[in-house]
């Protein structure tokens, strides 16, 4: 297993949970939108992407 797995695994788990807050009736839409984009900055996408079997990060420089 990856040395940051756990770390990984609770920060999926925080998205996930913050997906149902957002639709929540009465949720912050700017707090969910800023905390989960802090939240999905800091997924180390080589051990997500294995982990996971998401498709590889793309370079956002490529698509320039």
């Amino acid at each position: 297993m990856c040395a940051s797995c756990e770390d990984l695994n609770r920060t999926v788990l925080m998205l996930g949970f913050l997906v149902q807050y957002a639709e929540h009736p009465r949720a912050d839409q700017h707090f969910a939108d800023v905390v989960g984009g802090a939240l999905a900055l800091s997924l180390p996408l080589d051990e997500a992407s294995t982990l996971y079997r998401l498709p590889p990060a793309t370079d956002p420089e490529s698509e320039w």
